[in-house]
């Protein structure tokens, strides 16, 4: 497998020793330094012999290659150019480039940019890696060096820590507050495209779970304020991983002999977010995904993300044995987990939020500062799905949903309120397959 370094100015041996050649058009990550601020793009280069030819994002390319010296050229759909000069060392680049001014599209502005080039495919077929993490990421971002690169159809087995950080032998690896794996670099991945993230595997790896007592302050009457104001204490739960059951540790009373199967899910999925957005932190969410704490992120479920930055840098963390709808005691069962998710991608297919789908149903999640603004997300990502999937217009979208769609709470613990929208594949069986749908 191939690490990409824990720079994106610095390149590992493994990547500098790849020939200039290594793909059949060469893909770089190009990082702009505009003011403080990276901006990454997709450059793709085919050279035959000094000339060479390509894109950048969608801007058509042309240039020459003089020894290692190359200079180039991007043209916007609008007339606007874009000059970059660069010597390429094996599978670096560094340089400076002339670009419009971004507030005076008649001014020039020179800015440095480096680059990196993405490594060929090492075989044909899809393939299974093995990644053990030794760092973690408390933020949502596109300047964290990718931890390996992936390509669509392949499959990252590996496992996560719990939400206070800590690992499956009881050990502290990273600071609390949902610390992620990643992001991992998914070679073709540009925005504007759709990252189909399959979770073929969730397993529980230790015998325990920690939960609070307690409900989240978004519920709370006043008479329940004042009755569990002295709650919020800590739980532990017994996982039994043979029967796959789960009943608080030490409990007595009432709750001497209850238990419940587990349910293992992911709380924290998400792609890096787009430019101009800065890091996030690992207890938020947007479009991008993020803290999401649905409980349909499941073994068996898939769930479709909206594409922001080259490579889509996935993160993956915040591991469950089990929560109900809403997270409402702002722990679930929190727990580390043995997890393999298989990536693939769709390419120019754009969503407007998060989407999972289940063998049985199809759901949209809304993200916002209250429930009304989760749950106009929520809907409007439904009637997307239905429209670009289903070849419906808007007046036929809105007759499905009126008979068919079904809402829940996904969370109420994080600073967003999450609503999830579904609706069962049994009602769609009848309407026509539109081409590039993201159902299966």
């Amino acid at each position: 497998m191939l690490y990409v370094p824990t720079s994106w100015k610095l390149l590992s041996p493994l990547l500098l020793a790849l020939p200039l050649n290594a793909l059949a058009a060469d893909q770089w990550i190009v990082a702009t330094d505009l003011w403080g601020n990276t901006n990454y793009q997709t450059l793709t280069l085919d050279i035959q012999g000094k000339q060479v030819a390509g894109t950048l994002d969608s801007a058509p390319v042309t240039g020459v290659l003089t020894g290692k010296q190359l200079q180039f050229t991007a043209t916007e759909s609008d007339g606007q150019v874009y000059h970059f000069d660069g010597r390429i060392d094996d599978a670096r680049m560094q340089g400076r480039s002339d670009q419009p001014d971004t507030n005076n599209r008649s001014a020039r502005a020179a800015h440095a940019f480096s680059a990196w080039r993405v490594p060929s495919r090492a075989a044909a077929a899809p393939r299974l890696h093995t990644f053990t993490p030794t760092d973690y990421s408390n933020t949502f971002n596109a300047d964290r060096a990718p931890v390996l690169v992936i390509w669509p159809g392949d499959s990252v087995q590996t496992r996560t820590l719990d939400s206070g950080g800590v690992d499956e032998k009881g050990i502290t690896r990273a600071l609390f507050g949902n610390p992620q794996v990643g992001p991992f670099f998914v070679a073709g991945a540009e925005p504007g495209d759709t990252l189909a993230i399959t979770i073929n595997s969730l397993k529980l790896n230790r015998d325990y779970a920690d939960s609070l007592d307690g409900i989240v302050g978004r519920l709370k009457t006043p008479r329940i304020a004042t009755e569990t104001s002295a709650l919020g204490n800590p739980v532990r739960w017994e996982l039994d991983r043979v029967r796959g059951m789960a009943r608080p540790q030490g409990a007595s009373g009432a709750l001497n002999n209850f238990e419940i199967p587990v349910k293992p899910m992911l709380g924290g999925l998400a792609v890096a977010p787009g430019f101009g957005y800065p890091p996030f932190s690992t207890g938020d969410t947007s479009d991008f995904g993020g803290n999401m704490d649905f409980n349909a992120v499941v073994q068996g479920n898939t769930v479709y993300l909206q594409v922001q930055q080259p490579g889509a840098l996935l993160y993956l963390g915040d591991g469950h044995a089990l929560q109900g709808d809403g997270e409402t005691s702002q722990w679930a069962l929190e727990t580390s987990l043995d997890v393999v998710v298989q990536v693939e991608l769709i390419k120019k297919h754009s969503i407007a939020t998060p989407r999972v789908e289940s063998p049985t149903q199809i759901m949209t999640l809304g993200q916002g500062g209250s429930s009304d603004d989760a749950l106009r997300l929520a809907t409007s990502g439904m009637l997307q799905w239905l429209r670009q999937s289903y070849d419906l217009d808007m007046s036929q979208a809105t007759q499905v949903m009126g008979v068919a769609v079904q809402y829940s709470v996904a969370n109420l613990a994080g600073r967003s309120v999450g609503v999830a929208a579904k609706i069962d594949k049994s009602v769609l069986k009848g309407l026509p397959a539109a081409a590039g749908k993201t159902g299966k």
